[in-house]
């Protein structure tokens, strides 16, 4: 819709308010509802944000060590603006009309922190280079029979799983909750992030979804809209969702995986597909291929963003430790496959369920594309048999400090991302490590406290 059918539209269905939001630097959707009036009086000039949003934390803990904004600017507003495109009503909230909106300007000039608009300027990249880049997220998540107040009165110990034991694709334990698992089914179709299968996943009350794949922007849109909808509709039955990489050390973690291919401009073609490869990849998909694997080490807090990140990919886990590929291999970086023409693909397997989407799949899209332009060899053999155990090319950063310090370092990174944006971001994440690392943990309790 452009804004005067937008405009007819709320005047039609007599709309009173509009529901709006944006992904913070950890994907965190910030928004507001507004009156019909603000919004039509703001599609033209923007909607004023005051930018502490994009200088705090996922707690509103504000950082000492970025200079986009802070106290020594004032906290101003900055502009953001709705992309009318991404009209969705949010069928557990009476219909109300949604918007997703970033911090693009017109001109392009836009504010270095933002994901989406990030997201944007590679977007535009692959589509100056003639390709349709096909995206798709799937995530895993646990389910608890828990409230936010339940949480915090009992200080976030002895968390209640909303079903016991180990059932992974079992149809008993979905069966056992019903009302909740088709209400995720239906309602996200409706709200237009339509789910291609939906499962348990092997751990207690842990489900997982994939969502149907997209153009790459608006699939990063359904994957930023996909976790926050799980989480409201979760409340609505007395249930809390988490999207932890690894909420417990005695459980596999929860991945994130991005699927991803690229097609011709009108779609007809996969250009990832060749059927005279002994792997049915083309030197296309070899060279988008090359470009992740060596880029991987100077991107990794872009698909391991938090703390928690770190311990899910770890030996034996489900989740990647070196930098390695395989045909239909779980236990690699990277998997392709290569099933059928029309579903051949590369899947990113390190992000986990805790990734901000569109910082993720630009990480994704920029590195790939650096293969094809810089006709990047795939001198990488693929693994076959048990990936942690290959480090011939190398292991992945151990920890947030160590990714975000090579990537704040890392001339690549300024290159595919821009300086500006680097620096806000790798320095958000040492803010984080160093939350951590002056914080005192149960373990060092448990460990300490009588006996040393």
């Amino acid at each position: 819709m452009n804004a005067e059918q937008i405009k007819a539209y709320i005047e039609q269905n007599n709309i009173q308010k509009i529901k709006f939001a944006f992904a913070d630097i950890d994907g965190v959707l910030r928004g507001k509802v507004i009156h019909p009036k603000k919004f039509l009086d703001g599609l033209q000039s923007g909607y004023g944000f005051c930018d502490v949003v994009f200088g705090w934390d996922s707690s509103d803990v504000c950082y000492d060590n970025v200079q986009l904004t802070g106290w020594q600017s004032g906290y101003p507003d900055k502009l953001c603006r709705i992309d009318l495109s991404t009209l969705r009503n949010v069928p557990w909230q009476d219909d109300i009309p949604f918007f997703i909106a970033d911090f693009s300007k017109p001109d392009g000039n836009d504010l270095p922190a933002c994901p989406r608009s990030l997201l944007k300027h590679i977007k535009a990249q692959c589509d100056d280079m003639g390709y349709h880049a096909e995206f798709a997220q799937e995530f895993e998540w646990f389910n608890f029979k828990e409230t936010p107040q339940s949480l915090a009165d009992k200080k976030f110990t002895n968390i209640e799983p909303l079903t016991p034991g180990m059932f992974g694709y079992s149809i008993l334990r979905t069966s056992e909750n019903s009302d909740f698992y088709y209400d995720l089914f239906n309602l996200l179709t409706k709200f237009n992030v339509p789910i291609e299968g939906l499962h348990t996943e092997t751990g207690p009350g842990v489900y997982e979804a994939a969502i149907l794949h997209d153009e790459v922007l608006a699939a990063a849109d359904k994957a930023v809209l996909f976790k926050t909808a799980v989480k409201e509709i979760a409340y609505k039955h007395g249930i809390m969702a988490s999207f932890m990489a690894k909420w417990t050390e005695t459980l596999p973690g929860c991945s994130g995986h991005i699927h991803q291919s690229l097609w011709t401009k009108d779609q007809s073609r996969n250009l990832f597909y060749d059927t005279g490869d002994l792997n049915k990849m083309s030197d296309l998909h070899k060279h988008y291929l090359a470009g992740q694997l060596y880029c991987m080490p100077h991107l990794l807090p872009m698909y391991a963003p938090t703390i928690n990140s770190y311990k899910r990919l770890v030996e034996g886990a489900w989740a990647p430790t070196t930098i390695t590929w395989g045909v239909e291999n779980r236990t690699t970086a990277i998997r392709i496959i290569n099933t059928t023409e029309n579903y051949t693909r590369l899947e990113t397997r390190i992000p986990g369920s805790d990734t901000n989407p569109y910082l993720a799949m630009a990480a994704a899209l920029a590195s790939g594309l650096y293969g094809i332009k810089n006709k990047l060899e795939l001198t990488i053999e693929p693994t076959v048999g048990n990936g942690y155990q290959d480090k011939r090319n190398g292991v992945l950063w151990p920890n947030l400090h160590a990714a975000a310090t090579a990537m704040q370092q890392s001339d690549l990174a300024k290159e595919l991302f821009g300086e500006g944006f680097v620096e806000h971001f790798t320095q958000t994440r040492l803010w984080e490590y160093r939350q951590f690392a002056k914080s005192v943990t149960d373990w060092e309790l448990k460990r300490y406290f009588e006996i040393i």
